[in-house]
């Protein structure tokens, strides 16, 4: 392959970088794997005929999609190796590196709450949920992308949709009561007011900590807004030196909390009739954030 030809290969794949690089990450959860599978697809992008490829973006979504439902299969193998529990890879999003976020469903498809509970379906299922929630192609088109007859896609969705709102229930709450309630727990946590605490998160709340065996971190969630409340005022209590800086994460409110010795958490909620009822700690140095 001639210098021109590859640099023509890499300017198409380039051109459309934001919006697969936005597909991947919802597919995977992981800015580390979706990094992966771009380079992939790029490597098969400069093996293939360009010229017999009417549409490049058509075509590389395909080919992102399945790379993505293939390592989602293997991942989940490994997964079960990981120290304490998994949360998605927390990315900045204030400039977005996935394109505008101008439509609310590409905002919602970030937020860390449903991209938790998209690890509860199968691959087949996440990608046909991903695909038509998201990016809205129609059940002709994503039954092309995953080789699957039309009904077969249209079931999947269904099955995909109905577990995904017996969650959604949990995360209805706007921007800014999100944002209120990130904001006055926080002040609680630090003042080591537990009756506050305990006020703002809902009776049935849990709190998912990821350390991945490399931070300090709460190997199983803790659930239930007394538990919360005290768990947290421990941590984040009047006797710990803590900062704690605001910082948009995955279109949503968050923060990066450093503590005395160094090491970096990100902290976003999910909130539904004004209580948080998910808490979501990444302190994974792997994962976190070089900066806000």
């Amino acid at each position: 392959m001639t210098t021109q030809a590859a640099a023509e290969a890499a300017g198409a794949l380039e051109a459309h970088r934001p919006m697969l690089l936005g597909l991947a990450y919802r597919l995977l959860g992981s800015l580390h794997d979706a990094e992966d599978v771009l380079q992939e697809a790029y490597l098969r992008w400069l093996g293939v005929d360009r010229a017999r490829v009417d549409e490049p973006r058509r075509y590389l979504s395909r080919v992102v999609t399945r790379l993505a439902v293939d390592r989602l299969r293997a991942r989940q193998a490994a997964r079960e190796t990981y120290v304490g529990t998994w949360l998605p890879e927390p990315v900045p999003t204030a400039p977005s590196p996935f394109g505008p976020l101008d439509r609310v469903e590409l905002r919602d498809s970030l937020s860390t709450a449903l991209l938790h509970v998209l690890e509860r379906l199968t691959p087949p299922e996440r990608a046909v949920y991903v695909l038509h929630t998201a990016f809205d192609l129609p059940y002709a088109e994503i039954a092309e992308i995953l080789d699957r007859s039309v009904a077969d896609c249209r079931q999947l969705y269904h099955r995909a949709t109905a577990r995904v709102r017996q969650e959604q229930r949990r995360f209805t709450a706007s921007r800014p009561e999100r944002e209120r309630l990130l904001t006055a727990f926080l002040a609680a946590a630090r003042d080591g007011d537990l009756a506050t605490l305990t006020d703002l998160v809902a009776a049935d709340a849990t709190a998912w900590n990821d350390g991945g065996g490399r931070a300090r971190a709460a190997l199983n969630p803790v659930t239930g807004a007394d538990r919360i409340a005290r768990f947290y005022a421990g941590v984040y209590g009047p006797r710990h030196q803590v900062t704690m800086e605001p910082i948009e994460l995955n279109a949503e409110p968050a923060v990066l909390v450093t503590r005395a010795d160094g090491s970096r958490y990100t902290l976003t909620i999910a909130a539904a009739d004004g209580r948080i009822t998910g808490i979501y700690v990444i302190g994974n140095p792997a994962k976190v954030p070089a900066t806000g």
